[in-house]
């Protein structure tokens, strides 16, 4: 793997770090409503980071709602797009 195959695999890598972390605060403030704090901040700044890439998606995807639930599809399909561009740019 090249020099540049490696830094875009290490920041695709980031990526799907903070993408996990978005979808676990997400969650946790779904789920334990009224915690603040660092968890607020690092939602804020998971939102920052990932927002500019799900938005354009969720414009073409919109929330499928199953009942009471509605299910972002954009976040699965910007999720499994970076692991296959992932495993694209190790071949670099």
């Amino acid at each position: 793997m090249s020099v540049i195959g490696a830094l875009l695999s290490f920041v695709l890598l980031v990526f799907l770090i903070v993408l996990v972390v978005r979808a676990i605060l997400d969650w946790t403030g779904v789920l334990a409503p009224g915690g603040g704090g660092w968890a607020l901040k690092a939602r804020d700044i998971s939102h920052r980071v990932t927002e500019p890439v799900l938005a354009p998606v969720r414009r073409v995807l919109k929330p499928v709602r199953i009942g009471d639930v509605q299910l972002d599809l954009a976040f699965t399909v910007v999720f499994v797009a970076v692991l296959i561009l992932r495993t694209l740019v190790s071949y670099l």
